[in-house]
């Protein structure tokens, strides 16, 4: 196995972030095919046992998997390389985005335009959690571990950090069989010393933490707190930490309204990258709503850097054990458990969104977390839009960029024909 030049592995892993487009079912298929198939730097066992340790960690696996295959290839400065390439390209787009968002995102048409966004993140959505559904269920336990995160948000709204606890606890000790022995890749890099790993990057990721703390900025202290516990805690991809992030910065902290959350996922739909710089999006607007630009600019690099750091950690401090993890089945069994949790939170997501486009208002029951509309304020417009972009979407095979404008421009003739 060959390895490349600083110079074509930029072009292929640039490549690869700037077309990223459609989630990490997308992206992964893309950096199989250019890693894989085109160049042979990677095997094919190699790269979907890559694929599964990305899975068991927290974080985007997209992501994580270019970091990897970069560490692979050209040790630690390959892994920044391609770990940074993969995500920078979306980070800009979501930037401008952001800025355009907070200054003409009231104007009456524009807002048109976003109930169809919506309508159609409702459907998409629903699709991850179908496709999720098929591959993470198997026999009874996966579903009951699915009705059970569903109903412990949906009805309690328990921390999602203890669901995911759980059921990983419950995967690992309920996990039988013995380790299996693993062949190795032909390229090695010596391992760095554990403890090294992680002081570096735990210095790196808690340094902007430091340095707010000790300008008094409580705002941004409180930003990349909780944008650093939700990077210790995304497992299964974005969207199953998407209810509990709005959650907490819709209702604990006041950060954005649920109609801004619902706009940030829909646009970072539309981006390149994992679908994760959501977050960005998010700390822009409540930057942009507590002190103007310059807040906005803060908050989006904080969050930035306090959700991708700790992916170089994780990858750094296993990527050298990737052999010997794929070997311990209790590490698989809290996985699977995970992954059918992560059913439950989605459908929890799923509920949660169509409530809040289809319906104005929204208030949670006494006593308990279940959210019961207003049936008064009924919106049959994002009902009709929704059902439109449902059958665009699961009926049609339409892909959701192209959903969306539909959607949306459905909805704008809807608000110029009133």
């Amino acid at each position: 196995m060959s390895v490349p030049e600083w110079g074509l592995l930029a072009r292929v892993f640039g490549r690869i972030g700037v077309l990223s487009f459609g989630g990490p079912a997308a992206q992964i298929a893309l950096m199989h095919k250019e890693l894989v198939e085109r160049h042979r730097w990677l095997s094919e066992d190699g790269f979907l046992r890559a694929l599964s340790l990305c899975m068991l960690l927290p974080g985007p696996e997209a992501m994580q998997l270019a970091t990897y295959a970069g560490w692979r290839l050209r040790g630690t400065l390959g892994g920044l390389l391609a770990g940074l390439l993969f995500v920078l390209p979306g980070a800009a787009v979501i930037l401008a985005l952001a800025f355009g968002y907070a200054y003409f995102g009231q104007l009456p048409l524009v807002q048109a335009a976003f109930m169809g966004i919506k309508a159609a993140v409702i459907v998409v959505v629903f699709q991850a959690l179908r496709n999720l559904g098929r591959k993470a269920l198997h026999g009874r336990a996966g579903w009951v571990l699915a009705a059970l995160a569903f109903v412990a948000l949906f009805v309690f709204g328990l921390p999602f950090p203890l669901i995911i606890l759980g059921a990983g606890l419950w995967g690992a000790f309920g996990a039988t069989g013995h380790g299996s022995v693993v062949e190795s890749e032909g390229l090695h890099h010596r391992p760095a010393r554990p403890f090294g790993v992680i002081g570096l990057w735990v210095a790196l990721w808690a340094s902007p933490l430091m340095f707010v703390w000790g300008m008094g900025n409580e705002f941004l202290l409180k930003i990349g707190l909780f944008f650093s516990k939700l990077a210790v805690v995304t497992f299964g991809g974005a969207y199953a930490v998407l209810a509990y992030m709005a959650q907490t910065v819709v209702q604990d902290h006041g950060w954005i309204t649920t109609e801004q959350m619902i706009d940030a996922l829909g646009l970072a739909e539309t981006t390149p990258g994992p679908l994760i710089l959501v977050t960005e999006f998010v700390a822009l607007l409540a930057g942009f709503a507590q002190s103007g630009p310059w807040g906005a600019v803060s908050a989006g690099a904080l969050a930035l850097w306090v959700t991708f750091t700790p992916c170089f950690l994780w990858i750094f401090l296993a990527g050298p054990y990737l052999e010997a993890i794929s070997a311990q089945p209790r590490l698989a069994g809290a996985l699977r458990a995970i992954t059918a949790a992560v059913v439950g939170v989605i459908a929890n997501l799923s509920v949660w969104f169509a409530l809040h486009v289809m319906f104005e208002r929204v208030l949670p029951m006494a006593h308990l977390a279940v959210p019961l509309p207003d049936w008064s304020s009924f919106d049959p417009v994002a009902a009709v839009l929704t059902g439109v972009a449902g059958v665009l979407m699961l009926g049609l095979r339409f892909g959701f960029v192209l959903t969306m404008t539909i959607s949306a421009a459905l909805a704008l003739c809807w608000r110029l024909l009133l």
